[in-house]
């Protein structure tokens, strides 16, 4: 099997399971106690701090460990908005956040206060000049993720800090995806990371918070961790997570080399041995080992099942899956093709090898899947009069209105038009996205009896 889904969970480091094995020994103490016991279990927590705090670049008291990266995010938006509450109540956030940051947001929204989302173009990145036109007198918080989890877009922190710092609105970034190749330049003022995303033990996460940004922790008071993680520290996971991020560091210059040449040959070879793939995500400024691509006329869930048994773990930010029937929030908001999605992330010391062989069961797999479903029961097709034709596609989901749309576009003349008409979320991104990469042109959408009826212009 290969295992290529780091950026859900990277493998455990080999120094993170020898430190927790060495730390269940000596750090199971209570760290805030007197006696010996204690005594070590603190020297291992400030060690730890200090590490991890080194990495991040902040100082060591700036920085707290909390029960995962979510609880991380959650603890840090909530008391960065109550801490400038005064200030007033408005959040600043990209389309393209984790759900844990858009999660919060939604709180804050249901408790009463604004919210603006920032989109972003094609590759996921944003503009720092509409972070800036986002700002208002009343802006108390605003985030932005150093990377894309879903299509690895490095998003350009350091210029929407500045941008924020001159309004004098902190920013907090969602670090968990950078942070095992290198800090976050930048004047950030609150930054969060979780420990399984480099390699560490999950169930740590970490919340460094700049002096001087006000901040006020939520919840019931506890003297541990500041008052920010509430909770009896676990010291053994905190020490294997501090101990994987510095190892991963000490080898993140030579192996971020090494996938990105993996990555791009990817990227390169994809398109050209499976036809209709559209690869998304910025092709330069982008996390190493992270490569996203999506396949016209395939069932996602059941691209991953084939791929699964054919030895390689991947991921999918498709719309056809089991556990949603709506795309991704992040390939809605590019306006990327979401159907048949793929997510190839890479774990340090992945083996060319397993690339290469990744890349001679991809065609055979996407061919077999797409001839599954290239002679489905067929939709209703329905002449009008005129060089107009008319696709029922209610009921069917993704790719099936896209399946359908390809099938009859030829059979109306160069100007005519295809009226699809579909109940299913997902053909709303997938026709347009559909029109770009064929050379047809999109005309829009228009309320149908059922569902929606959209409409594309042949022009090739």
């Amino acid at each position: 099997m290969a295992y290529f889904d780091a950026a859900s969970a990277a493998p455990l480091h080999p120094v993170a399971r020898q430190a927790l094995l060495a730390s269940l020994d000596e750090g199971w103490a209570d760290p805030a106690r007197l006696y010996r016991e204690g005594r070590r279990a603190r020297l291992l927590l400030d060690a730890a701090r200090e590490a991890a705090a080194e990495c991040v670049g902040c100082r060591p008291d700036e920085l707290v460990f909390t029960p995962s990266g979510t609880r991380a995010v959650h603890s840090g938006v909530a008391g960065a908005l109550a801490g400038r509450r005064r200030v007033g109540r408005h959040l600043i956030v990209s389309a393209v956040e984790h759900s844990s940051v858009l999660h919060a947001a939604e709180v804050h929204e249901a408790d009463g206060g604004s919210l603006t989302q920032v989109g972003v173009d094609r590759t996921g990145a944003v503009d720092p000049a509409a972070y800036a036109a986002a700002l208002r007198e009343d802006t108390a918080l605003a985030c932005l993720q150093s990377a894309n989890h879903e299509v690895g877009t490095e998003q350009p922190v350091t210029e929407v800090a500045e941008v924020c710092r001159a309004a004098g609105v902190p920013l907090l970034v969602d670090a968990a995806q950078s942070l095992a190749w290198g800090r976050v330049e930048g004047g950030w003022s609150l930054l969060a990371g979780s420990a399984h995303k480099w390699g560490g033990p999950s169930g740590v996460g970490l919340l460094a918070v700049r002096k001087g940004v006000r901040f006020a922790p939520q919840g019931p008071g506890d003297e541990r961790e500041s008052g920010r993680a509430p909770g009896f520290e676990n010291l053994p996971a905190i020490v294997a997570a501090a101990a994987s991020l510095r190892a991963v560091r000490a080898e993140a210059a030579a192996e971020a080399a090494r996938l990105r040449e993996l990555t791009e040959r990817i990227r390169a070879r994809v398109p050209a041995l499976v036809p209709d793939v559209e690869v998304v995500g910025d092709p330069a400024r982008r996390l190493p080992g992270v490569v996203t691509f999506s396949c016209l006329y395939v069932d996602g869930e059941t691209l991953l099942h084939e791929l699964d048994r054919a030895g390689f773990s991947v991921s999918s930010g498709s719309s056809c899956t089991s556990s949603t029937l709506t795309p991704s929030h992040v390939l809605r908001a590019m306006g990327v093709l979401s159907e048949g999605n793929v997510r190839v992330s890479l774990p340090p010391g992945t083996a060319a090898e397993d690339v290469e062989r990744f890349l001679e069961v991809l065609p055979g797999t996407v061919a077999a899947v797409r001839e599954k479903l290239g002679a489905p029961a067929a939709t209703e097709t329905v002449r009008a009069a005129g060089p107009d034709l008319v696709v029922d596609a209610l009921g069917r989901r993704c790719p099936i209105p896209v399946i359908e749309l390809a099938k009859v576009i030829g059979d109306v003349p160069v100007g005519g038009t295809v009226r699809v008409l579909s109940d299913d979320e997902a053909a709303r991104l997938d026709i347009p996205a559909w029109c770009e990469m064929r050379g047809q042109e999109y005309v829009g959408e228009e309320p149908a009896d059922r569902g929606t009826a959209y409409l594309v212009r042949r022009i090739t």
